[in-house]
């Protein structure tokens, strides 16, 4: 039996041995994949440096350019107020992420480890909250933004942005509190250390992956967050970079295309760099890896 078993195991490793399976079952699914997430971004290199006569031409291929040109980038970043955009979106993504980090680790490792009564319930009702559209929500925020003075103001999306960040960054942090054994925390509390002790020493340090993964993911809905910043701001120092590239590029019914594009292209460079940098953290926070 555990030849026949051996021997079916090494038919299925063989099955791709051969060149052509390997053709047809591998290479060109990643071909066609890698195609299909690329391409929105070549077409955006592509548009950003190519002069407007090719880009108002129906002549031509429209997939190359044949006299490629910086101006569309250079109009973005001096004769726009892009460089100040840029600077609003970093500073509300990393403070809004932060703040949201700092309230989601102590929501979940209470929820999670404490092991109250309705625990369970309250864990569910934070996930539920998550649930709820941001085009329901910024009614009544618009309002106590108004009531407080923050409209038009940095301050008004940094306190904005958690109430959709923290409810999902503590469900995902509950989930991996809970892969920590126990036994690391009960032993730390035999010996004398207190709780933020346990959370500071014990825990964090084994949720580096989670907290990556929830970080990554809180800065990246910070960074392409819409209909708020569109709400609560309306100075051009003051937008964002998804709604200073949509209102001030577009006047009327002309649409400076090769400059829109290179915002585009300029404002996803930090969020794919940052993937790049912390993308197997990112996958073993999801997926709760803490071997125990």
């Amino acid at each position: 039996m555990a030849i026949k078993e051996a021997t079916v195991d090494t038919a299925g490793m063989g099955y791709l041995e051969s060149l052509p399976r390997r053709l047809v079952t591998v290479w060109l699914p990643l071909s066609v994949f890698l195609f299909v997430l690329l391409f929105p971004f070549y077409w955006m290199v592509i548009t950003a440096i190519k002069p407007n006569e090719e880009l108002l031409s129906r002549e031509g291929n429209p997939f190359w350019v044949i006299n490629p040109t910086l101006a569309h980038i250079r109009k973005l970043l001096f004769d726009t107020a892009y460089p100040e955009w840029l600077w609003n979106t970093i500073l509300v993504s990393v403070t809004a992420t932060v703040l949201s980090l700092v309230c989601s680790v102590l929501a979940a490792y209470s929820i999670e480890r404490l092991r109250f009564r309705g625990s369970r319930y309250v864990g569910m009702a934070i996930f539920l909250a998550y649930l709820v559209p941001p085009s329901i929500l910024f009614i009544p925020l618009a309002t106590m933004v108004f009531q407080f003075g923050l409209f038009d103001t940095r301050l008004a999306l940094i306190l904005t942005y958690p109430t959709f960040l923290i409810p999902f960054c503590t469900w995902l942090l509950m989930g991996y509190f809970k892969s920590i054994p126990y036994e690391l925390e009960e032993c730390a509390l035999i010996d004398g250390a207190t709780r933020w002790q346990i959370l500071t020493r014990i825990i964090l340090p084994l949720a580096v992956p989670g907290l990556i993964s929830a970080g990554i993911f809180a800065f990246t809905l910070s960074w392409n967050e819409f209909i708020y910043a569109l709400t609560f701001i309306s100075s051009s120092e003051v937008k964002t970079v998804p709604v200073g590239v949509i209102t001030e590029l577009v006047e009327g019914d002309v649409y400076h295309w090769g400059s829109l594009m290179a915002g585009a292209l300029l404002g996803s460079l930090p969020v794919a760099v940052l993937y790049s940098f912390f993308v197997e953290y990112y996958v073993s926070g999801l997926t709760g890896a803490v071997k125990e």
